[in-house]
């Protein structure tokens, strides 16, 4: 008011010889409301008192604040530049203001420091926890000097007007400086975080910082950070810098000197206010929003040990042996060549190029009559008439029709034998002559009787390999040539973008220091350049290095394949299972692709990205079968389109399980449903040899078919091995239906998977038993490759079986599966698992290939159709 009347006074008008006068007046006045405004100011001023203490390390100060007093603590240290020591101040509030905190405000020479007390720290949907007990650790600045003087004050401070009472101590931490190779143990908490130091030792350039815990719960969080203020050692900015990754009992990570140009690094450990990040229960709601929740006993005892790893010898040693097992398969492969052309060489010194019946080699095969399920073949004569090979087309696969299961005289035997060499050189000479772009395989579909008489061969009740390989030969082989160039086609389209978004994994991993994106082994991961686990990377160099030694076996077999018809070779020609390696490519190309793409998911492993490890998985199993089936069927084999859309239909569902299958009772019903439906009609196509007709009159043939077969008369199954195989397939796809159904497995790939190899197992088992049942023998190598491969599949399931690390729980569940290294100290459990099931999917590989060695030299009509 007083300044204001000044103010109101210094612009009133004055009149007559009396402003001369008022001017001094007006002055004096005006100095007079400057001085006590001043005055007023310091008045004002004096109602906070600032107290300043000399404080000392390691003793307790109990006191009060108020918004009217400020307390200012001076500490002073010493700091030597070859001894790092740590200094914590610890705060504890004795009143409940949750309303009006103190401030606590740190100033160091080149850091500051502040907190309130009580602590809020904010978990999921915003939940409050109140902390009345703080411990911080100060940051360390760096000094150059041999020893320094360095100060700090600890000022308190609040807005309350009432007194609150609070408890200060300053100490040092004499452990601060973690050593190598010790365990060194401390207690955390949400509101009293940890974080030590570590200096490089000379001559050490990678270490691997291991923390562990007896307790599973609360959840933690270990960060590497970098020397330099502030540290970032709470719940809520812990994942501003640095590496970190949440832990339960186990956490691990590796630490190069090249990321930290000090040569040394802050080891941060945080106890989180909740433990949902660890998969462990979340609170309820609070029913209010502003509502504090007592967090209640979160400390935590916790070891942390400092170990140097591996140098580059180790990694050497690692590569060298790596390539050394796969390439010794080159060197054995190349030994067993040697010894096989060595043996057929003598062989056709000493034996007749032609093949000769039963009577001329004084071997007799096994009866028809005495094969099961063949006793009864009276009802094949018909057919067998009409589809004689007399009558036959010149490029077939020398179909032998007249009454395979019944000796034939020496005379009749050696007449056809003559009628086949005129015939094979004929229809050799002018196969060579035409263009296999020519040639189709609607080509054989000429006639207007053919599709009865198809129906006439392929519904004998005893069929020969002859029956269904009556197709040109040019025209399967470049059908089955197909199933190669699709499936490279298929890779390069699918290896191209699924490399750009592991890098680009790779690259968020390296840039956040995020370690809970990937699913590593962090016990037993070793970096190299970005990569943060080499060692799971190369461990798939075998399915690249098996694979191509596949094809190169293949295309040995196919150039000296193709030298026999060159040769008109009667044995190439007439007899053994027909000769058709397209698909034998695409396995080779597909156990490649494997390697690749497994490589590529162990660049950053997680659930998103689990498909490209799987997705060549379903492909092996279903070439697999492909191929047992086209053995004995080649004319009837599905084509290359058929087969990798249905393949795709299952890389199609495998996505949506992954995506929506967890817990979703909906999508198990649907799949279930179209499981099933799938293995009926699979099941029905291979027991009718695809002739059958799916459409509208299929539910009144079906019906048909059971009242005559069933009820009007119970006759027996016409075909009974096939039927007795289709049960078996149908109950234990059925099972494994049931058992997704009821139980809801997370891992949707591996379930999917696991369906594809029973089935596999399954008609590869059955085709060993018939092999075996049809009087035909298994030669010596694939007998080995068949021992061999089961010894090295019980082996390597058994380290698959480890699990070292799982996507289908949290980061830090996954860590407590983790292990460290148990060869070379470089390979963990699951190298050794790529390592044998490599080999053991190359030795399946070689099983296929050779199982039908014996059958070389015998006709194609006494090869038994299963």
């Amino acid at each position: 008011m007083m300044l204001r009347s000044c103010w109101k006074s210094r612009h009133k008008k004055s009149s007559g010889p009396a402003s001369c006068w008022i001017r001094p007046g007006l002055a004096a006045l005006l100095w007079l409301c400057v001085t006590q405004f001043i005055c007023g100011s310091e008045a004002v001023g004096e109602t906070k008192h600032v107290v300043q203490k000399y404080a000392e390390f390691d003793i307790t100060y109990n006191d009060t604040v108020t918004s009217e007093n400020q307390t200012i603590y001076a500490f002073n240290h010493t700091v030597s530049r070859n001894k790092t020591e740590g200094v914590r101040v610890s705060v504890d509030v004795l009143s409940q203001g949750f309303e009006s905190p103190i401030l606590f405000v740190v100033r160091q020479k080149q850091a500051v420091l502040s907190f309130q007390v009580p602590l809020i720290l904010r978990g999921l949907y915003q939940r409050k926890y109140p902390y009345n007990h703080l411990g911080r650790t100060l940051c360390q600045p760096p000094t150059r000097a041999a020893s320094e003087t360095q100060y700090f004050f600890v000022d308190v401070s609040t807005l309350s007007s009432q007194g609150t009472n609070y408890q200060l101590r300053v100490s040092r931490v004499e452990s601060f400086t973690l050593q190598t190779d010790k365990k060194f143990s401390f207690i955390a908490s949400p509101s009293q975080p940890q974080y030590f130091k570590y200096v490089f030792p000379d001559g050490v350039d990678t270490v691997i910082v291991k923390v562990n815990s007896d307790m599973t719960f609360p959840c933690s969080v270990m960060s590497v950070q970098d020397i330099q203020c502030p540290v970032y050692d709470l719940d809520n900015n812990v994942a501003f810098i640095g590496m970190y990754q949440t832990m339960t009992k186990k956490g691990a990570i590796t630490v190069q000197r090249k990321d930290f140009p000090s040569n040394s690094f802050y080891v941060v450990v945080v106890v989180k206010t909740e433990d949902e990040a660890c998969g462990g229960p979340l609170r309820f709601y609070p029913l209010r929003p502003d509502e504090l929740i007592d967090a209640g006993n979160r400390t935590k005892v916790i070891d942390v040990v400092v170990s140097p790893a591996i140098n580059s010898e180790v990694y050497v040693m690692g590569m060298l042996f790596c390539l050394g097992i796969f390439l010794s398969f080159y060197l054995l492969t190349l030994l067993v060549a040697c010894l096989e052309n060595r043996r057929m060489k003598r062989r056709e010194v000493f034996l007749n190029p032609a093949d000769m019946s039963p009577a001329e080699t004084g071997k007799t095969p096994a009866s028809p009559y005495e094969y099961g399920s063949f006793a009864d073949n009276g009802s094949t004569l018909s057919s067998e008439a009409i589809t004689d090979s007399a009558t036959s087309t010149d490029n077939n696969y020398g179909y032998m029709g007249q009454e395979p299961f019944k000796r034939r005289p020496i005379l009749s035997h050696l007449h056809h034998i003559a009628i086949r060499i005129e015939r094979s050189l004929d229809s050799v000479g002018r196969s060579r002559q035409e263009s296999l772009s020519s040639v189709e395989e609607d080509d054989y579909d000429t006639l207007e009787d053919i599709d009865s008489d198809k129906n006439i061969v392929r519904t004998k009740k005893f069929l020969c390999v002859s029956d269904l390989a009556r197709k040109d030969k040019r025209i399967l082989s470049k059908k089955y040539q197909i199933y190669f160039w699709n499936i490279a086609t298929i890779a390069v389209f699918y290896a191209l973008p699924v490399i750009q978004l592991v890098i680009t994994y790779q690259t968020v991993v390296n840039v956040t220091g995020n370690q809970d994106i990937c699913f590593y082994n962090f016990l037993c991961a070793h970096p190299l350049g970005a990569l943060s686990a080499f060692n799971n990377i190369l461990s798939n160099l075998g399915y690249v290095m098996l694979g191509l030694l596949f094809l190169l076996i293949v295309l040995k077999r196919d150039i000296v394949h193709n030298r026999a018809l060159v040769r008109n070779d009667l044995n190439a020609l007439e007899c053994g299972i027909p000769k058709h390696f397209g698909l034998f490519y695409a396995m080779g190309t597909a156990l490649m692709m494997e390697g690749l793409l497994s490589a590529c998911y162990h660049v950053c492993p997680n659930y998103t990205n689990f498909q490209f490890d799987t997705s060549f998985m379903y492909m092996i199993a279903g070439l697999c079968m492909l191929k047992l089936y086209q053995k004995r069927h080649p004319d009837i084999n599905a084509s290359a389109y058929t087969a990798y859309a249905c393949l795709a239909g299952v890389i199609f569902f495998s996505v949506l399980g992954v995506v929506f299958g967890k817990g979703n009772m909906v999508f198990w019903i649907v799949f279930s449903v179209i499981h099933i439906l799938a293995t009926l009609l699979l099941s029905t196509q291979l027991y009718y040899m695809g002739r059958w007709r799916f459409d509208s009159g299929v539910l009144r043939r079906i019906v048909y078919v059971i009242y005559t077969d069933c009820i009007r008369q119970c006759s027996g199954p016409m075909y009974i091995d096939r039927m007795v195989l289709l049960v078996m397939g149908n109950i234990v796809n059925w099972s494994l239906a049931a058992y997704g159904l009821i139980e809801r497995p997370n891992d949707f790939a591996s379930y999917l998977l696991a369906i594809a190899i029973c089935n596999l197992l399954l008609y590869f088992a059955f085709y060993i038993i018939m092999k075996l049942r049809s009087g035909e023998r298994i030669k010596c190598l694939p007998l080995v490759c068949i021992l061999f491969t089961a010894v090295v599949w019980g082996f390597a399931l058994y380290f698959f079986f480890q699990g070292l690390s799982t996507w289908q729980k949290t980061p830090a569940e996954s860590r407590e599966h983790n292990r460290d290294c148990i060869l070379l100290s470089f390979f963990d459990d699951h190298d050794i698992w790529h390592f044998l099931s490599s080999i053991a999917m190359f030795g399946s590989f070689l099983v296929l290939l050779t199982m039908d060695d014996d059958l070389d030299t015998v006709q194609r009509d006494k090869i038994f159709v299963f």
